[in-house]
């Protein structure tokens, strides 16, 4: 019983890192939902960041990109890694010391839309506004 109360308490709990996203929330383009244990931006329905608060490799940003983008964007933000289970995507974790400051900077070329970033959404309830 003890068990199962836990897991709803950790179900509910609000990610701590959903504080990047609030300059998002301005843009009638974008949406929110739950990816896996990740929090995802959407803008225009395509799939830019992502946030985790959960044990490495999951405790950080994933920036949703493609291959051709990769070095590129470690160019321009060194602190960026492949992610080592979804190596598509680039990752940078709440650990390193740099955090906040890239990763808003990251947020922020996200708002500009930059071509670099953003991967087509299979998912039909990310297009268009915000619910």
């Amino acid at each position: 019983m003890a068990v199962e109360i836990e897991k709803k308490r950790k179900a509910k709990r609000k990610n701590p890192l959903l504080w990047l996203f609030e300059p998002f929330e301005e843009d009638r383009r974008y949406a929110l939902r739950k990816l896996f244990s990740f929090d995802a931006a959407y803008l225009d329905g395509k799939l830019y960041l992502a946030v985790s608060d959960g044990k490495e490799p999951w405790n950080g940003l994933l920036v949703c990109t493609s291959h051709e983008h990769h070095d590129a964007m470690r160019a321009e933000f060194p602190r960026l890694v492949s992610h080592q289970v979804l190596g598509k995507w680039l990752y940078l974790s709440q650990s390193d010391s740099a955090f906040e400051s890239t990763a808003s900077d990251l947020v922020a070329l996200a708002l500009r839309r930059d071509v670099r970033l953003g991967v087509e959404s299979r998912r039909s309830d990310v297009h268009g506004a915000t619910p």
